[in-house]
């Protein structure tokens, strides 16, 4: 019989998506999760770091986490559990309660544990994954977001952080060589970016933290890896093209950017020492993302479509999140005064406006083009210009005082 793995990551509970509470969604992709593994009976659960949005999650957060808990352990008797700590997660925090959950086959792994001559403790980041009859059928790499300090010191490294994941995780698919037996797979898990993985456009919680040196290339990953469960990326997808190395992405959408994602978990089957099944389930949407109209236009066809959207009722949790795109000549005062009057009523919680300004060309813009010298533009010209373009309309005079001052503050000499 194979194996049954299920990769889930970035679930973020807590998370406010654009102020409003998403604890009707992340309760009822748990319940989805919980039904999938009945019904496919699953024999490992992976999660791939994010478990919390905020590294103090609230009480209703936690609460949400353990009540899954609860419910899992009890509707799939004998299913292993492992949960890896990511970035937004407290290492410390999540591994709290981790005496009490081992008890119920449930491993947390938060912390990269140090001997006492301070190298890596890999015998507790190498887990043995179990059948439903207690039979070690593979070996998981449990390594969570790596900080300063949890990952090896590289002397002369041009890129210490990359360079330092890679060697951690080689040195851990070693040490999970020396405890394999034949016939036995070994599975990594992580929570960083990979090089060339595609984040989302909008969401700065997946951000570039450091100018791009924590770029993770996919060799960090061995070939004798029967499969790569990753998280931190919230886009479910490939890495390097390769089946085996996959982010599970969020199961909720963090950002507009992903109102076109299908949102999944990742089923893995392992036969012997390789991956014989690698499919992506889709997760159900409970709360819609609409971006209305799909293309700006003038205010006047927002209104109208607008108008078009279905009436409230009582299900205001569930009701879809509306981004507006309004096409501007200038700056509209009254633009959000008008949007809210007309979704007074309708079905819908509104996340924000977006205005798109209609770009003019005016002479200041003629004379840059003419000019193949920047340095022959001065800097109030170019604001002119800038902020005619953006709004089609002149600069204020506040404004203009504004930016004097700060020019006038940089060519002054300090004393």
């Amino acid at each position: 019989m194979p194996l049954k793995l299920l990769h889930t990551a970035d679930w973020h509970l807590g998370q406010l998506f654009h102020e409003y509470d998403r604890s009707i969604e992340h309760e009822a992709f748990l319940n989805w999760l919980v039904n999938l593994l009945v019904q496919k009976n699953i024999d490992v659960l992976l999660m791939s770091g994010d478990v919390f949005d905020v590294s103090n999650p609230s009480a209703a957060s936690t609460g949400l986490y353990y009540s899954f808990l609860r419910k899992v352990t009890t509707a799939v008797p004998g299913l292993q559990i492992i949960i890896t700590a990511g970035n937004h997660d407290s290492p410390g925090r999540l591994e709290a309660p981790k005496m009490l959950l081992e008890a119920f086959n449930i491993s947390i792994v938060g912390l990269v544990q140090k001997n006492a001559d301070l190298s890596i403790n890999y015998d507790k980041l190498i887990l043995p994954l179990k059948n439903k009859t207690g039979e070690t059928k593979a070996w998981c790499m449990t390594i969570p977001f790596l900080r300063q300090g949890d990952y090896p010191f590289i002397a002369g490294s041009k890129q210490p952080y990359a360079d330092g994941v890679t060697k951690i995780y080689m040195d851990a698919y070693a040490y999970a060589l020396t405890k394999k037996k034949e016939g036995q797979a070994i599975i990594a898990m992580g929570h960083l970016h990979a090089l060339n993985a595609e984040p989302s456009d909008e969401d700065k919680s997946e951000r570039v933290i450091m100018g791009g040196v924590e770029f993770v290339p996919a060799s960090t990953f061995d070939d004798g890896l029967a499969y790569t469960a990753l998280g931190h990326i919230h886009k479910a997808q490939k890495v390097a093209k390769k089946d085996t190395i996959r982010y599970a992405g969020s199961p909720v959408p963090m950002s507009f950017s992903e109102i076109n994602y299908k949102h999944q978990v990742v089923y893995v089957e392992l036969e012997g020492e390789m991956a014989s099944v690698i499919e992506p389930i889709e997760i159900p949407v409970t709360v819609a993302l609409i971006r209305m109209p799909a293309k700006p236009k003038i205010l006047t066809e927002v209104l109208l479509e607008l108008e078009q959207l279905p009436e409230a009722n009582n299900d205001i949790n569930t009701a879809p999140y509306l981004e507006v795109n309004v096409l501007l000549d200038t700056v509209e005062p009254t633009l959000k005064y008008r949007i809210n009057k007309a979704l007074e009523n309708k079905h819908v919680r509104l996340t924000r406006i977006k205005p798109f300004y209609k770009e003019v060309e005016n002479d200041a813009d003629k004379k840059h083009q003419q000019n193949t010298n920047v340095n022959e533009i001065k800097p109030v010209e170019m604001l002119h210009s800038i902020y005619k373009k953006k709004f089609n309309d002149e600069l204020p005079e506040e404004l203009l005082n504004l930016f004097n001052e700060v020019i006038q503050k940089l060519e002054t000499p300090e004393k």
